[in-house]
């Protein structure tokens, strides 16, 4: 099975390239040959390649900058997005997409489902929405991610700041009232990898059916709840960082003003991923501890 892995150098793109390689033929092209930015080009890219499902893993992700670069946003997140899915179509291929809990707004007291009513807060999530949106109506066959506060020992994210800055600070501040739950990227790229088998089977038989579904982590934790996790773990795993932190305080999201509003509720519902592939990922907690663990083994 060829397949074709779009943003290898992200987060969840470098897990998925290691992840995908029992699955099948892991084709990475170089950026020159795959700009999102440029939407015009991918169809070309997908003939030439001819892949049997094509993974995007790519995506504008600077959250408060799409504030004021909204269109750009939207040409990676939606635009390249649609000529991915029209390619996939032509192609017979299968498509694997990733989409965010920012379709939300955060309203909901409960965690959410993959039907529920979608209203993003900022323009990263109305991007996101519109790349949905574009798959649905392509016609391709799909299985599409819905997943929620991505961490990674590379990259830019969460746990790496959070590890910078309380290696430089004696007190920090926190959000505690946005709830989620942290979502290892390998964890990510382990259960697509095992997705993207079960379709392929279903596809060779006839019985694929293309869908949403929700991807995060279990349970459940604040951003000031994750702070001092990994602190508390990375004091016992990473003794060479040499930690100065000894305050995490909780703040209220107004305290922490930023150009993108973000939901107050970003818990993701996993039944439907569970009862389709029967996966369920790990508890984050349990997630963060494997990922220290990697990053103190380097």
């Amino acid at each position: 099975m060829r397949i074709l892995l779009i943003g290898a150098r992200g987060q969840v793109g470098w897990e998925l390239a290691r992840s995908l390689m029992p699955v099948g033929e892991v084709i990475v092209p170089e950026r020159e040959r795959c700009d999102l930015a440029r939407p015009e080009t991918l169809a070309a890219l997908v003939a030439e390649v001819g892949p049997a499902v094509i993974v995007n893993a790519a995506a504008y992700t600077a959250v408060d900058r799409a504030e004021t670069e909204e269109a750009l946003a939207y040409r990676i997140n939606a635009e390249a997005v649609g000529e991915l899915a029209v390619a996939a179509r032509r192609a017979g291929a299968l498509l694997v997409h990733y989409s965010t809990d920012y379709v939300f707004d955060g309203s909901k007291a409960g965690a959410y489902l993959e039907n529920d009513p979608v209203a993003p807060l900022n323009a990263y999530g109305r991007s996101k929405l519109a790349g949905e949106r574009a798959v649905l109506s392509s016609g391709c066959d799909y299985l599409m991610f819905r997943t929620t506060w991505v961490y990674a020992a590379r990259g830019a994210n969460f746990l790496l700041t959070m590890l910078r800055l309380g290696a430089e600070h004696e007190r920090l501040r926190v959000v505690a009232d946005q709830i989620g739950a942290p979502t290892w990227a390998r964890n990510i790229a382990d259960a697509s990898a095992q997705a993207m088998v079960q379709a392929a089977r279903e596809r060779a038989a006839g019985t694929f059916r293309s869908g949403l579904f929700h991807m995060a982590g279990g349970g459940e934790t604040s951003w000031h709840g994750f702070a001092e996790a990994i602190f508390t773990h990375a004091r016992r795993l990473l003794p060479q960082h040499r930690l100065k932190v000894t305050e995490v305080a909780p703040i209220a999201s107004a305290e922490y003003p930023t150009p993108a509003a973000r939901p107050r509720n970003s818990r993701l519902d996993q039944q439907a991923l569970a009862a389709r592939f029967g996966l369920r990922l790990p508890h984050w907690e349990q997630a963060l501890v494997r990922c220290l663990e990697e990053l103190g083994g380097r």
